[in-house]
């Protein structure tokens, strides 16, 4: 099967969801998979202006077409799948964070008068900071219990009670429109940071918090994967097999 056969029916989120190492693929080319995600590879480079045939070729190269970060977490519980997000991506999130807000304001004050890309970074990076404390906060205090609720039913712990949200997919979509809003900041940070390429004048300082920036982008490429792609569709399905009575 050549390259073009398999990948140009499939929309870049498809594609990630398949095969999480394509979101590298998809940040070299500045397919942003946050406004792009629907579309398909023809489209979304059009979209970008760059010849398709190159992305269907670095796609080509992935050496399968498994999800590498976790193995097997589409068998997981969907409780599990929650704990495991919130110690691993919500934790992260919250200790590095402050990190680099303090290393992009030391940035700023060293190299701000010569790059006044560092200004603005600085000032998007600071409404996602806001952003992700209630994002997070949302889905732990409200989502998350809710699905470890969805699942005590389903194992015959408790008994189903409607929510006052109405249907989850009332706080999913609010979820999924956050993940949008972090996902088009980090891509306009990316691209004031010419991919996190560092300047010639760059300080160590600038060097490793471009790194960091790096880190926390693809991160929260994996953190919307396993909500958006694997979490959220599961929790639907739960709650309705459970409303209809049809949950096993």
């Amino acid at each position: 099967m050549d390259n073009d056969t398999k990948f140009s029916k499939l929309t870049l989120t498809q594609i990630l969801s398949i095969n999480y190492r394509s979101a590298a693929i998809f940040e070299k080319y500045n397919l942003d998979i946050s406004s792009l995600g629907g579309k398909t590879i023809k489209e979304a480079c059009k979209e970008a202006g760059i010849q398709h045939e190159r992305v269907l070729s670095d796609l080509a190269s992935l050496d399968s077409l498994k999800i590498e970060i976790p193995v097997r977490v589409d068998e997981w519980e969907l409780d599990f799948l929650v704990d495991y997000i919130i110690n691993n991506h919500h934790r992260y999130v919250r200790n590095i964070i402050p990190v680099i807000t303090m290393h992009l304001e030391k940035v700023v004050s060293a190299h701000g008068k010569r790059h006044a890309e560092t200004i603005e970074a600085l000032k998007i990076f600071s409404v996602v900071y806001k952003e992700f404390k209630q994002h997070m906060m949302k889905e732990e205090e409200i989502l998350f219990p809710y699905i470890k609720y969805l699942v005590k039913v389903k194992n015959g712990e408790n008994k189903f009670e409607k929510p006052y949200f109405g249907r989850i997919a009332n706080p999913i979509n609010m979820m999924e429109l956050e993940h949008q809003s972090a996902g088009e900041n980090m891509y306009t940070i990316r691209r004031l940071f010419n991919n996190y390429t560092p300047p010639a004048d760059a300080c160590e300082t600038y060097r490793v918090t471009l790194r960091e920036l790096k880190e926390f982008e693809e991160d929260h490429h994996k953190h919307i994967h396993l909500e958006n792609n694997i979490l959220f569709p599961k929790a639907i399905i739960l709650e309705e097999q459970l409303m209809t009575g049809q949950a096993v």
